[in-house]
C-alpha cells in the first residue's frame, strides 16, 4: 500500500514538473532581456525600430552581439538610412550559440560564424560572415569577412544566456562592414525573381516570369508588397496541378501569395484576420487568413494552411516569406474543399416515443435556406485570441488544466 502510494506521489510531482516547464516556442524576448541593462537601451531601441526584435525572437540557436550606448554613438553618427542600420545589427545577430564558456573553447582557435545578415539575402559572397577568434590572454576577438580580417570588436561579458536557445553578449564595438553600410537598394531597384530565386523559391520566380502576374507584383512594390512565396519543394509538387488551370487560374493562382500592404512578421502577428490578395477583385474574393501560432504565422485557406518558415527579405516597403505549401483559393479549387459532417441527430425526447399526435392543420414556415457554400467558415469564439503569443515571451501556464489533473491524480493517491 505504502509503495503504491508513494508511486502516485511521484506521478504527481512529475506531472507539476511538466506543467511548469517553459515552451521553446516562447523561451526568450530579446527586447525583454536587454530592458534590464540600461547600458544597451539604445541597441535595444533599435532592434524594435529596424523590427529586428521579432525576427530574434523568432530563431532558435543564436547569439545577439549588443554594443553599449557609447558604441551606438559612434554608429548613429555615420547617419545611415534604416535599412542600412538593419543590415548592420543583422551582422551582429550570430545565427548559432556562443556563451562565454563556447567562446574560449574554440576549435582550432577560429570559428566562421554565419549571421542574420547573411539570411536575409541583402550579403554578397561571404560579408554576412563574421570570423570569431581565441586571441592570446584570454580575449576573444570578432572581425566581419569584408573588413581584411582584422579584428575589430573583443568580447566584454555574458549579457543573458539560455543554454542552447539565445545568448547575449557584450563586445567592445560595432562591426564594421563595407557591405552592411551601404545604402540598401531602393524597391524599384530590387529584382523580385532574381531575389527569391537565390534563397529558395526559384520554381515559383520561374513561374512568376512567365506569367503577366509578374507586372502585377512589380507595379504594387512602390506602394507596399508582402508576397509569399512557396519553396521549390512545395511548388514542385504542386505543378501539375498548375498546369491544369487557365490561363486566368495561372495568374489569379500566383497573385493571390501577395497582399497590397507592406506587413512586417511581427506586423502579421499582431494583425490576424481575413486579408484581401493582388487576386481580389468585386466578386472575386481570393482573400484568405493571417493567423498565429505563438511565434509561428500561418496562413490560412478554405482548402490548406501553410506556415511561414523563412523571410527572404523584409525592408520597407517590401517583405517576402517563404511558406512550405502553395496557397490553394476556394475559387480555383473548390473540389478540394473539405466538405462539413453533417450534425448528429438529436436524441429523442420521452415525448416523441409516445403515440404522435395528429398533424396539425395549421401552415408551417418552410426551413431557413441553408448558407452558400462559398460563405466563409465562422471561426470559433476567442480563436485567434487564444492563438496569440505572449507579448514578453514568457511561457504561459495553463491553470485550469493543471488543477485537474493534480485534482484527478490525488483522488487517485487517496484511494490507493
Amino acid at each position: 500500500m505504502q509503495l503504491s502510494r508513494a508511486a502516485a506521489a511521484s506521478v504527481v510531482v512529475l506531472c507539476i514538473s511538466l506543467f511548469l516547464l517553459p515552451s521553446t516556442s516562447d523561451a526568450h524576448n530579446i527586447t525583454r532581456i536587454l530592458a534590464k541593462f540600461p547600458e544597451f537601451s539604445t541597441f535595444n531601441h533599435y532592434l524594435t525600430v529596424t523590427q529586428l526584435a521579432p525576427e530574434i525572437n523568432r530563431r532558435e540557436t543564436i547569439t545577439v552581439c549588443a554594443v553599449d550606448n557609447a558604441g551606438m554613438a559612434d554608429l548613429l553618427s555615420k547617419h545611415l538610412t534604416l535599412g542600412a542600420l538593419k543590415n548592420v545589427l543583422s551582422l551582429h545577430v550570430l545565427l548559432d550559440y556562443f556563451d562565454a564558456k563556447k567562446l574560449h573553447e574554440i576549435t582550432d582557435g577560429t570559428a566562421l560564424a554565419a549571421t542574420m545578415f547573411q539570411a536575409t539575402g541583402s550579403a554578397t559572397g561571404s560579408s554576412g560572415f563574421v570570423n570569431i577568434t581565441d586571441l592570446k590572454g584570454g580575449k576573444v576577438g570578432f572581425s566581419p569577412e569584408d573588413n581584411g580580417g582584422v579584428v575589430s570588436a573583443t568580447f566584454v561579458k555574458t549579457v543573458q544566456a539560455i543554454p542552447y536557445n539565445i545568448s547575449v553578449i557584450q563586445i567592445s564595438t560595432i562591426l564594421p562592414s563595407p557591405e552592411a553600410e551601404a545604402p540598401a537598394p531602393g524597391p524599384s531597384q530590387m529584382n523580385l525573381t532574381a531575389l527569391m530565386s537565390a534563397h529558395g523559391c526559384k520554381v515559383f520566380a520561374e513561374t512568376l516570369l512567365a506569367n503577366p502576374a509578374e507586372q502585377t507584383f512589380e507595379d504594387n512594390i512602390e506602394s507596399g508588397l508582402t508576397i509569399f512565396c512557396p519553396g521549390d519543394d512545395a511548388m514542385k509538387g504542386f505543378m501539375p496541378k498548375y498546369k491544369n488551370l487557365s490561363a486566368a487560374g495561372k495568374q489569379s493562382l500566383l497573385e493571390y501569395h501577395g497582399i497590397p500592404i507592406y506587413q512586417s512578421l511581427s506586423g502579421l502577428r499582431s494583425s490576424n484576420g481575413l486579408t484581401n490578395t493582388l487576386a481580389t477583385d468585386g466578386a472575386n474574393k481570393y482573400d484568405f487568413t493571417v493567423q498565429n501560432d505563438g511565434t509561428d504565422v500561418t496562413i490560412k485557406t478554405k482548402i490548406a494552411t501553410a506556415k511561414i518558415i523563412n523571410t527572404l527579405i523584409d525592408v520597407q516597403p517590401l517583405a517576402i516569406y517563404e511558406l512550405n505549401k502553395v496557397l490553394l483559393p476556394k475559387e480555383l479549387f473548390s473540389a478540394l474543399a473539405p466538405t462539413p459532417s453533417p450534425a448528429p441527430a438529436p436524441a429523442p425526447t420521452p415525448e416523441a416515443d409516445a403515440e404522435s399526435p395528429k398533424p396539425s392543420t395549421k401552415h408551417k414556415s418552410p426551413p431557413a435556406p441553408a448558407a452558400p457554400s462559398d460563405s466563409p467558415a465562422d471561426a470559433p469564439d476567442g480563436d485567434v485570441a487564444d492563438q496569440t503569443a505572449d507579448g514578453n515571451g514568457a511561457f504561459r501556464f495553463n491553470g485550469g488544466r493543471f488543477g485537474a489533473v493534480i485534482l484527478s491524480l490525488w483522488f487517485l493517491f487517496l484511494h490507493l
